[in-house]
C-alpha cells in the first residue's frame, strides 16, 4: 500500500509508541475485566446447601458447565499415560484418613451393592478376587496440589459391573460410594466409573492394601482427582440423580476431573 503524499511515513519510534499504547490499552482493558468479574464473583450469593454447597452461585454455575463440557466429548479411548512397575513409588502418600477413624473390623467386612430394584448384594474380598485382575500404575494426582506415580490393582469396575449382571444399574447417572461408617462420601458420573482405567482396588505395590490407604478395597479412578478415590468401600448404589458427596458439600468442584 502506497502512503498518501501528504502523509509523511510514520517513524519506527513512532510507531513503537503507537503499539506500546495499544498494548498498555489492551492490559488495563484484560485487567479491568479480570477486576470486575472478581468482583461480581465476590459479591454473588452462596449457593442453597444441597449436594453441593459452600461456594459461590456464579462459580458453581461455571464447575457444572464444565462439567457438561467435558461430559459431552468423554471417552473411554482417553486414556490416562501409565508407566514401567520401577517408576512406582515405594512409600505411597496418603491423601486423606476421613471415614477410616472409626472402629473397623476387617473379618466382618463385606461390599453391599444396592441394586436399582432394592435388592442388596453381599459381596466379599475372595469373590472380588476371583474376578479377573487388572494393575495401573499411574500418577495420582491429589487435590492438595501433589501427585506420586504409584501401583495398584484389583478389578475393573466395569469388569465387576458386567459379571454381576448389573446393566440396569449401568443405565443410571452415577453411582454412590459410602465408607462402613458413612463418614466418608462420594458421587461418581458412571461414565468414569466404567472408564476401563478405574478400579475397585484391593491391593498395592502387588500386596494387600494398608490400612491407611482402604483396606480392604477402595476405588482407584485415575480420571479424577483423589478426593473421589473414596477408601474402604463400605456401601455401593445406583442414583439417576446427584448423589451426597463430602467435598462437593465443602463447596469442591462436585465433577473434580482432570
Amino acid at each position: 500500500m502506497k502512503t498518501p503524499k501528504n502523509k509523511k511515513p510514520k517513524t519506527v519510534d513512532q510507531q513503537i509508541k503507537q503499539r506500546t499504547i495499544i498494548s498498555f490499552g489492551v492490559f488495563v482493558l484484560f485487567g479491568l475485566l479480570i477486576f470486575f468479574g472478581w468482583r461480581q464473583l465476590y459479591k454473588g450469593e452462596v449457593e442453597i446447601p444441597k449436594v453441593t454447597a459452600g461456594a459461590k452461585k456464579p462459580l458453581r454455575s461455571i464447575l457444572n458447565a464444565n462439567e457438561a463440557l467435558f461430559g459431552s466429548f468423554f471417552s473411554n479411548y482417553n486414556l490416562v499415560k501409565t508407566y514401567p512397575k520401577e517408576k512406582a513409588a515405594k512409600v505411597v502418600r496418603v491423601n486423606g484418613a476421613i471415614g477410616m477413624q472409626s472402629a473397623f473390623d476387617a473379618k466382618k467386612w463385606n461390599l453391599k451393592l444396592v441394586k436399582a430394584s432394592g435388592d442388596t448384594l453381599i459381596i466379599t474380598l475372595e469373590d472380588l478376587k476371583k474376578l479377573p485382575k487388572t494393575e495401573i500404575i499411574y500418577d495420582f494426582k491429589c487435590i492438595e496440589g501433589w501427585s506420586q506415580i504409584s501401583h495398584w490393582g484389583g478389578v475393573r469396575f466395569s469388569d465387576f459391573m458386567k459379571h454381576y449382571d448389573l446393566t440396569a444399574e449401568a443405565a443410571n447417572q452415577y453411582i454412590s460410594l459410602y465408607t462402613p461408617d458413612r463418614k466418608y462420601y462420594v458421587g461418581i458420573d458412571m461414565f468414569s466409573a466404567m472408564h476401563p482405567q478405574t478400579l475397585l482396588c484391593y491391593e498395592m505395590n502387588d500386596e494387600p492394601l494398608p490400612m491407611n490407604q482402604g483396606y480392604p478395597l477402595r476405588l482407584i479412578i485415575p480420571v479424577k482427582y483423589g478426593i473421589k478415590s473414596l477408601k474402604r468401600i463400605g456401601t455401593l448404589s445406583f442414583s439417576n440423580t446427584r448423589p451426597p458427596d463430602y467435598w462437593a458439600e465443602q463447596g469442591y468442584d462436585y465433577y473434580s476431573g482432570l
